[in-house]
């Protein structure tokens, strides 16, 4: 057939498979272009719906629903009512006919001239917001550019935030590649990054979204193999490896390198709804692309309640505020609707005349321009039969005053009217759907309902196509090749007050059967939705599956290097179990539980926080009877590390032998590295320096840095700048400067290579310190300054205080000024609010010879009284002849 067919102002390019209306390209699915260009290829017959499934999803199982979510969005592409169908005829029960004329025709088709329809006006969308979307419009024009844009569209509930995002996101779709992502109330706060994946999987499986994955594999493989269903066995296995032991720092910076190098062909719209929910992770993530200085042709479009972030103390607000003062990220605020603009959404609905001015002054009145509200007041008034959409002003039985006192005054009793309007069969539907999330499968809600999916489905479908409740998103497949529909609510106060409607004990029951449907569809594949089942399963109060999903979910979490998300995923598991019964297993389940929480919480809060130490004693509790299982270890490096950190040394250093011993007994390579990197880095801060070497020296020798990447990311520090870093320092006191500068080279090369926030700090400190007793003072303040600088960005108070003090130094020594003495005292100030007394004995020299040089002795001598307290309290003896010269 020919490359081209053209169905005037539309035309299909068979051979790339693109719908195109003139010189614009009109997006579609790839399935969904297969279905238009089947019936394209059939002019004029009829096509049943069997022999459409059964050609472009032959072996699958596919409900109806899918077939016609495809015609429902092939019927937007082509910009056509149902009922007024210029292209795609519907046959009732049977299937679908493409009636449109051809200027050229498929081979052995007779050209066949449909009658050209003129479409019903649309409903009008957007009234009163000409400024707002006009200042997107600018927006975008900057991003065009090259300069990104973050733009934060904010109001209250119902005011229209949505609306003008979808308005001028129609506008400038043929200019951009547009990704949109939800974030959700029930389970958002602990899915990490989930709005982001939504947009990028959206992305990925638009027309030319191999380009975009190939992208994605070249610049971000760690988010890419997020997305596994976009994958081959191949290339996600490949994937997996080439990310193994993958941190938050490197999840950020991929994705603002794979965006810059992207947009610099593809301008591209990231649209992110309710930020008000947004997981901790996302947030992050959009500070960081904001704060980035170099061009990129992006837009990222976020929306979100003002009054809920500040209710909730959401991190979402302080960023976003500080963003819009440095001039970093703007802000569009929506205020509620003047007059003038409910008239004219009224007179756009219904006509023109004094009739409707009135009544849309009242409307009004009635709704205080909430744009939500206000679509409702009218909906209400055109299906009263008060007035009709053709713009005909029907017969009236009284004032436009005594209808609008007869509306219910408030939208959520607008919405309690709307429901009871509807069948029996539809609000139970509706609840079922409400339970299962702002957005569901109607698999989900057939589990709830015990019906047949294609029934959910039809039904889903209805209330879809009439407008009400529902909007039709998509469809979902699962791991067996199952495919049905996916819809979502259209505001989220509708779902929330279908919630709100039903029992409680009924919402129990079906949030457990919902959660089970999905665990069945998802089968070995459920961990990636395990916030989303540990939920269902706690409100449907079956604790051991909730259980098991918040640990899952927690474990996703920490391989997306989202810390925060993974202590609430965990810690709410441990509360869950709490309430089960005092059994071995319980006490098994929750020794695997506090083991896992114990690195996120280093991550997050450092190792010297007591919850840590609460963690990891509360683990070694349980397996007390249990030391020769696995868990073990990871509990022994976590107390040392804690103990150490915190200056208790003899605790330390029997913690240490302790993970020795276990390496030693199981010959577990792995474990090896790990304690002769701790048992060497304590006993150097004892002073058993000859012995420190030569654990060091072991670690160094087992440490590879491609094999051993993922250390960082399950003990909190890598093994190998560890050893490096401490070694190089044995090496200064013993004699060997140059041997010393070797080890710190090498530690800050391992630390750039595995990109590890906590591991670069400590590379930087090390070499900062190390480049101080040489006396080279320019590279001394240059490693100081890395060193604030990793430590600021990722909030490392520990690091930030070594930082700190390192820089005084390089002061002191380049100006003889107090200024210099000033900075180390701040320094150790923020390194021991940390609770940390580490190596303090030799800050407070380096701090207390200056003093003498630059201020007085008496103050010298103050602080090496202290220094020498500390080093007989802690057994800190490694710097103790240094004190008394």
């Amino acid at each position: 057939m020919d490359a081209r067919l053209s169905f005037p102002p539309y035309w299909i390019d068979v051979e790339n498979e693109q719908l195109w209306q003139a010189e614009r390209q009109v997006a579609l699915k790839p399935k969904t272009f297969a279905v238009l260009r089947y019936l394209i290829e059939r002019p004029g017959q009829l096509v049943t719906k069997e022999e459409l499934l059964e050609a472009l999803w032959p072996e699958v199982y596919v409900t109806d629903g899918v077939l016609k979510t495809c015609i429902r969005e092939i019927r937007q592409a082509l910009e056509e009512r149902a009922s007024q169908p210029q292209y795609i005829e519907t046959v009732h029960r049977r299937g679908y006919r493409f009636i449109a004329s051809f200027t050229s025709t498929p081979p052995g088709q007779s050209q066949e001239v449909a009658p050209t329809l003129n479409p019903q006006p649309p409903i009008p969308s957007l009234v009163g917001r000409e400024a707002e979307l006009a200042q997107l419009q600018g927006w975008w024009q900057q991003a065009l550019q090259g300069e990104r844009q973050i733009v934060f569209v904010t109001g209250e509930p119902g005011i229209g935030k949505t609306t003008l995002v979808d308005a001028f996101m129609a506008e400038v779709s043929a200019q951009a590649w547009e990704g949109r992502g939800q974030c959700v109330e029930q389970y958002g706060a602990g899915e990490a990054y989930l709005p982001v994946l939504e947009a990028l999987s959206q992305l990925c499986r638009r027309d030319g979204g191999e380009d975009l994955i190939a992208s994605l594999e070249q610049y971000a493989p760690t988010w890419l193999v997020q997305m596994p269903a976009l994958l081959d066995d191949v290339l996600l296995e490949k994937l997996k490896h080439k990310v193994s032991g993958s941190t938050h720092e490197r999840m950020l910076r991929e994705m603002a390198e794979f965006l810059e190098a992207f947009t610099h062909t593809q301008p591209l719209i990231l649209w992110f709804e309710d930020l008000h929910w947004a997981d901790h992770a996302t947030t992050e993530l959009l500070s960081y692309l904001t704060r980035r200085s170099g061009p990129a042709r992006m837009m990222v479009i976020g929306t979100y309640r003002p009054t809920d972030i500040m209710v909730s103390g959401h991190p979402l607000y302080e960023m976003s505020q500080e963003l819009i003062v440095k001039g970093m990220g703007v802000e569009c605020p929506l205020e509620f609707l003047t007059p003038e603009a409910v008239t004219a959404y009224v007179m756009g609905r219904v006509g023109h005349g004094t009739f409707t001015a009135s009544l849309g002054q009242l409307i009004h009145q009635h709704t205080e321009g909430n744009a939500l509200f206000m679509a409702h007041v009218v909906d209400h008034v055109v299906e009263q039969g008060i007035l009709s959409e053709a713009g005909e002003t029907l017969p009236l039985s009284g004032s436009v005053e005594a209808i609008i006192e007869a509306i219910p005054s408030g939208l959520q009793q607008l919405i309690e009217r709307q429901l009871e309007r509807l069948s029996p069969e539809q609000q139970r539907l509706l609840g079922v759907a409400s339970v299962a999330g702002a957005e569901f499968t109607t698999l989900a809600v057939a589990a709830g309902l015990n019906k047949e999916v294609e029934v959910v489905e039809q039904q889903c479908e209805e209330l879809a196509v009439s407008g009400q409740f529902l909007v039709e998103v998509g469809f979902t497949e699962w791991e067996d090749g199952t495919i049905s529909g996916r819809y979502r609510f259209r505001h989220a106060l509708y779902q929330q007050a279908l919630y709100n409607r039903l029992a409680q004990m009924r919402r129990t029951r079906l949030h457990k059967t919902v959660g089970a449907a999905l665990e069945a569809v998802y089968g070995a594949s459920a961990s990636s939705i395990a916030a989303e089942l540990a939920l269902h399963f706690e409100r449907g109060r079956a604790l051991e599956q909730a259980i098991h999903y918040c640990h899952k979910a927690g474990e996703e979490a920490v391989r997306r290097s989202a810390n925060r998300e993974a202590v609430v995923h965990f810690t709410k598991s441990l509360t869950l179990l709490s309430e089960l019964p005092d059994t071995p297993e319980r006490n098994q389940q929750e020794l695997a539980l506090q083991v896992a929480l114990g690195a996120p919480l280093v991550a997050l809060n450092g190792l010297a926080a007591p919850e840590v130490e609460r963690a990891y004693d509360r683990a070694r509790e349980l397996c007390k009877d249990q030391a020769e299982t696995a868990q073990i270890f990871p509990i022994l490096i976590g107390l040392h590390a804690f103990y150490t950190v915190r200056g208790r040394f003899q605790v330390g250093r029997e913690f240490a032998q302790q993970s020795l011993r276990f390496a030693q007994q199981t010959q577990d390579p792995e474990c090896l590295l790990e304690a002769e990197a701790y048992l060497g880095s304590i006993l150097f801060w004892r002073g058993d320096i000859l012995e420190a070497k030569a654990h060091l020296e072991q670690a160094t020798s087992l440490y590879d840095p491609q094999s051993h990447a993922t250390h960082a990311f399950l003990y909190g520090q890598d093994p190998g700048v560890v050893a490096n870093s401490v070694l190089a320092r044995t090496c200064w006191t013993l004699g060997y400067p140059e041997k010393a500068l070797h080890y710190t080279q090498e530690a800050v090369a391992i630390a750039r290579h595995i990109a590890h926030a906590h591991s670069s700090a400590f590379a930087a400190s090390f070499a900062s310190l190390l480049y101080g007793f040489r006396g080279e003072w320019s590279d001394c303040q240059k490693w100081a300054e890395e060193t604030v600088a990793i430590a600021t960005e990722h909030s490392l108070p520990l690091w930030l205080g070594l930082g700190i003090f390192a820089q005084g130094m390089a002061i002191a020594a380049r100006t003889r000024q107090a200024e210099g003495l000033e900075q180390m005292a701040q320094g150790l100030t923020v390194y021991r609010s940390t609770g940390a007394e580490v190596a303090l004995t030799e800050p407070l020299a380096v701090q207390a010879s200056w003093c003498g040089k630059i201020q007085s002795t008496a103050a010298g001598e103050r602080i090496l009284k202290e220094a020498r307290t500390i080093a007989q309290q802690n057994s800190e003896t490694f710097w103790e002849a240094e004190l008394y010269r």
